[in-house]
């Protein structure tokens, strides 16, 4: 008898370890917290939440406690009941013992979580500069893209990064001004939640102009409280911004209104004029499936003058000051709306399906003069570079988790398109932004890409293999006005891109990874056709290998070694309006970041890159390529809620780099130094922040350009710079309510 009840006892237990606890974590205020991870202190089975916040933790019985951490909530403990658990976490400081380097492909988004909570993003600008290792330089009077570095790379404005919004691309293909090209202005700050990034070519779900690697935003679903803010700062700057909480809150509901309008005519002598408006406005619900439903509706309008490259001679002589220009008419305005579903939705407890479909309408126009009086010695070689742009888009991913075995198997399944509709796209000469003298290139432009891909994730306990393919089609079409007779000229493209990728966690403190895969950028529609679509999809392969891991509790380090080769480079032509092939290149570097927190206000960061990057198709001594950044780093140190105050000090520093292909000509670096301070005074917020605290000299951006002045016998090819930001103040005042 007594081995009989010892025999249902150890059933019993057996059984009891089979059941699974399922539930929900949400904040205070009903948002679904992702990420948090759960652990059982007795069989020490453990979890994270998805995105809608639910979980489910097996090798569980009756009375089991689990322990949950989340970053920026307190810790808590829960018992085991077996009945459709509701958490509700308390917010609390950030702490980055609570960090868990978690067992996937993009576990190095824990970065840019890090950053967002200890140092927030107070401009558009700032937003991409939480990519560790990407810097950007404007040069265009502020309305225009940034120019981006990243990895070895003159991205120019995006052709090797894919950047979206809330799953919306912001790259425009075949662009006026440059493949790829891509505006994140009309993202208000205030209200971006998450900054997902990946590097290199090894993601499935990503496609055109992933090479370099990715950045994909994601706004608010909803805001706790109201606010209002104005900043007021040197040049005549002044921005004021709102964010409106429509709904109050309510558990299941959200909707908001984000507004910003900001004027300024920035440092130079002939000001910039410049004015750009924002509006946002989001809805979002819970359903009762614990679905997730959103709708966006944005608008930005922007439009600003520019005193454009100026010549390196004409300082050194001192006919013009840092801050003088050549040709101050140029400038431009340009415009883009958004209209953005999304919906994600859960099938069951191991299927999700997410979703997004969406339509922009985009307006664009440039007035550049790069060379001055080179080609046009008598009105000079002013060109104007214009678009009206329809585009038009859906994703869909299918998520299964399965086992076989005892395998975990995750499978993704992903499906889209996106078409673009240009009428008149032009690149014409032009005089004083009036006049017309020629036009240079003049049609419509219809590119289609539709895709699909697999991605899989099979488990072997500590170890994760990550095997992915991707399909693209591409169709371009292009129909040139300036051609006696219409004519469409068409060409297409398939494009496979395999993936390969190995993650290894021994713990949740430390994790090595091994990626690999063959990634694209497409060229201009305009380009495609004149080539007969040769050099149409060229493949980029690439690897890395590298750590994740936590040697002491409040410390995160981050390293990696990488390789990418480029079977075609590409390389804008301002003056002409095309990007240019340029032949096969190679780039391969190393990364380094830290992150610790020093006591529970006090954070450090820092990273640091080094890339070789080289032209495989030139001989040795002319295979530099041009403004690749060979050594980057930035840091900074940054204080939360000390007695209401917050802010930081930060640094960002560029070496010398190759600005033509033998290294003849050398674009200058720098080392430029910001700071913020904050203070909160129960719903009010005083805040100053100081760009390039030292007043350091520096060039933003700069190019080897070959020019001529009006009074110039001869053109001379030299760095022409865009002067960086000198000691430049604001305040600022928000009211919460």
């Amino acid at each position: 008898m007594k081995n009989i009840v010892l025999v249902l006892i150890s059933l019993f237990g057996l059984s009891s370890y089979a059941q699974i606890q399922k539930g929900k974590i949400l904040d205070r205020d009903g948002n679904p917290i992702e990420n948090a991870y759960l652990v059982n202190t007795n069989s020490e089975s453990h979890a994270h939440t998805n995105e809608f916040g639910l979980f489910s933790l097996d090798k569980t019985i009756l009375g089991d406690v689990i322990k949950i951490t989340a970053l920026g909530y307190k810790k808590t403990n829960f018992i085991l009941n077996f009945s459709e658990e509701v958490i509700v976490m308390e917010d609390d400081i950030f702490r980055l013992n609570e960090i868990v380097i978690q067992p996937k492909l993009s576990a190095m988004n824990v970065i840019s979580k890090i950053d967002l909570e200890t140092t927030p993003v107070n401009s558009s600008q700032e937003i991409l500069r939480k990519v560790p290792g990407l810097f950007i330089g404007q040069h265009a009077g502020g309305g225009k893209a940034e120019q981006i570095f990243l990895r070895g790379f003159d991205i120019d404005h995006g052709t090797d990064i894919a950047i979206s919004v809330d799953g919306m691309p912001v790259n425009m293909v075949s662009h006026a001004h440059g493949q790829g090209y891509a505006d994140l202005h009309f993202v208000i700050p205030e209200t971006v939640e998450k900054i997902d990034f990946g590097k290199g070519t090894y993601y499935a779900n990503k496609g055109d102009f992933a090479t370099a690697g990715y950045v994909a935003f994601q706004t608010k679903d909803k805001i706790e409280k109201s606010s209002i803010g104005i900043e007021v700062g040197q040049f005549n700057t002044l921005r004021t911004v709102g964010l409106f909480n429509l709904l109050g809150n309510q558990k299941t509901q959200s909707a908001y209104i984000a507004t910003e309008y900001i004027l300024t005519d920035g440092p130079f002598e002939s000001p910039q004029n410049f004015n750009r408006i924002n509006i946002l406005g989001k809805y979002s619900a819970i359903l009762k499936d614990n679905s997730k439903f959103s709708i966006l509706a944005s608008r930005f309008s922007s439009k600003w003058d520019a005193s454009g490259q100026i010549p390196q001679r004409l300082i050194d002589d001192g006919t013009i000051s840092r801050f003088g220009s050549v040709d101050d008419t140029e400038g431009g305005n340009t415009s883009r709306t958004n209209f953005n579903a999304s919906l994600s939705k859960s099938i069951d407890e191991n299927t999700v399906l997410k979703a997004n479909a969406f339509y922009s309408k985009y307006e664009f126009e440039l007035y550049s003069n790069f060379t001055f009086f080179l080609n046009d010695p008598i009105n000079g070689d002013q060109i104007k570079q214009k678009e009206n742009r329809d585009i038009y888009g859906m994703n869909a991913e299918l998520n299964k988790k399965t086992k076989w075995n005892d395998t975990d198997v995750l499978f993704q399944f992903g499906a889209g398109f996106r078409a673009d509709a240009t009428t008149d796209t032009e690149l014409s000469h032009t005089l004083n932004r009036r006049t017309v003298l020629k036009n240079i290139q003049l049609g419509d432009i219809d590119e289609s890409n539709l895709f699909t891909y697999l991605n899989s994730e099979f488990t072997f306990g500590k170890l994760i293999i990550n095997p992915a393919i991707r399909l693209d089609y591409f169709k371009f079409n292009y129909q040139d006005k300036l051609m006696e007779n219409y004519k469409t000229a068409s060409e297409s493209k398939v494009k496979f891109s395999p993936k390969l990728n190995f993650i290894y966690s021994q713990n949740n403190n430390l994790q090595f990874f091994i990626k690999s895969g063959m990634g694209f950028h497409s060229n201009d529609a305009r380009v495609v056709v004149q080539n007969n679509g040769k050099q149409i999809l060229p493949t980029a392969i690439g690897t890395d290998i590298g750590t994740i891991f936590k040697p002491f509790p409040k410390l995160i380090v981050n390293a990696a070694l990488w390789y990418l080769y480029l079977e075609q480079e590409f390389v804008y032509v301002g003056d002409a309006g095309i990007v240019e092939p340029s032949g096969q290149s190679k780039r391969m570097g190393a990364e380094l970041g830290l992150r610790y927190q020093l006591n529970d206000w006090l954070y450090f960061d820092t990273d640091a890159n080094y890339t070789y990057a080289r032209s495989i198709d030139e001989p040795k001594g002319q295979d530099y390529i041009p403004l690749a950044p060979d050594f980057t780093t930035t840091g900074g140190l940054s204080f939360q809620k000390v007695n209401g105050f917050s802010g930081g000090i930060r640094y960002r520093y560029l070496k010398n780099r190759p600005a033509n292909e033998d290294n003849s000509i050398v674009a200058k670096g720098y080392f430029i130094s910001d700071l913020n301070v904050n203070y909160q005074y129960k719903n009010m917020n005083f805040g100053i922040s100081v760009e390039n605290i030292f007043d350091t000299e520096w060039n933003e951006t700069q190019f080897a350009t070959e020019s001529r002045l009006q009074n110039e016998p001869q053109s001379v090819e030299e760095i022409h710079l865009t002067p960086g930001t000198p000691f430049f103040m604001k305040g600022k005042i928000t009211y919460t309510f």
